[in-house]
């Protein structure tokens, strides 16, 4: 059964309290995203165009546009996270866009972008199919999306090492274990249920790699 366009987010929406607490505890990772950050800079020519689908507080998107002479955009479901990701841009004095917008369909014209990023969030979109098209569709010719998230066959073992070295104390650390067991891992993808859909979608395949208790994904226009 095919879910409303209208609400692009499965699950507890991140707005208002939920996505303040979420904002305080992803900062806990900072040095994840500026490594992230440093490698995408490096493969991404000067000048290029990037939209990050789905930066939450902004993080990655802040990170990258210190690094590198780029036009970023970011588009978020949550009318929450665009104000506070264009908080964190202004504080950090860089420049980036930060929109409200359903990945699924997406406010910006044919071929604009020449790398789409989302991390930790696709497993949580409503519609995962129509926002594959729809980066498609926004990509440049030879253009990529690179996709990193969580994938079902991730062990509670790992998961616990992951939660263990983001040193968040002891109470986040059992919110987080209890919202990966039950809300996040449900979610996500196996490897072959993400080739499967890529091949459906209008890239008609993907190269996936495991990293950590994840996955990164590329495809190509």
């Amino acid at each position: 059964m095919q879910l409303s366009q209208d609400k692009g987010y499965k699950g507890i929406g991140m707005e208002g309290r939920i996505a303040t607490w979420y904002a305080r505890n992803t900062a806990n990772d900072m040095a994840e995203f500026r490594a992230l950050a440093q490698r995408l800079a490096k493969a991404t020519p000067s000048g290029s165009r990037i939209l990050e689908v789905a930066p939450g507080p902004g993080y990655l998107a802040i990170e990258i546009a210190k690094r590198g002479q780029y036009a970023i955009t970011g588009l978020d479901i949550s009318k929450t996270f665009v104000e506070i990701a264009a908080a964190n841009a202004r504080r950090a004095s860089v420049n980036v866009d930060f929109q409200h917008g359903n990945a699924a369909a997406m406010p910006f014209a044919d071929n604009t972008f020449d790398l789409i990023l989302c991390r930790a969030a696709f497993k949580n979109f409503s519609q995962p199919l129509e926002s594959l098209n729809e980066m498609h569709r926004a990509l440049k010719p030879q253009g990529r999306a690179v996709i990193i998230d969580l994938r079902k066959d991730a062990s509670l073992h790992d998961i616990n090492a992951y939660i263990k070295e983001a040193h968040i104390g002891w109470m986040n650390s059992l919110i987080y274990r209890v919202t990966f067991r039950y809300l996040l891992i449900p979610r996500a993808y196996s490897r072959q249920q993400f080739a499967e859909m890529a091949s459906n979608s209008r890239f008609s395949g993907a190269e996936i790699g495991e990293s950590g208790i994840g996955f990164e994904i590329e495809l190509r226009k």
